[in-house]
């Protein structure tokens, strides 16, 4: 969490599908993962494992990018592995002196199955 937490900028947001859906400043990647840990517990849900494909956009402009990914989930629900296949992940970078750092993220959910 913490190695997630320094990536982002102090300015930083999240909006993803699960509540509160929007997360932001210097707290934001923080607090996001602690809402997701709850979440987790609360369907029982487990064992997440993201992957990324290329990016079917990425846009740098001077200290400013915009990435597009594809992405899938897997995780488990109770004693059942879902996929979620389709998700989209979108971040904003700025580059500061430090090195690039998020500036904003979304997740946009794909299409779930069981195995």
């Amino acid at each position: 969490m913490e190695a997630m937490a320094a990536c982002f900028a102090a300015s930083g947001a999240i909006l993803d599908g699960m509540a509160p859906h929007l997360w932001f400043g210097p707290s934001a990647a923080r607090d996001w993962y602690r809402d997701v840990l709850v979440e987790g517990r609360h369907l029982n849900a487990s064992g997440y494992h993201v992957t990324l494909g290329e990016p079917s956009h990425a846009n740098v402009t001077g200290e400013a990018a915009y990435v597009v990914l594809p992405a899938e989930m897997r995780f488990r629900l109770g004693d059942a592995a879902v996929t979620q296949t389709g998700a989209v992940f979108t971040t904003a970078l700025q580059r500061s002196a430090g090195g690039w750092r998020i500036v904003a993220w979304a997740w946009a959910k794909g299409r779930s199955a069981a195995g």
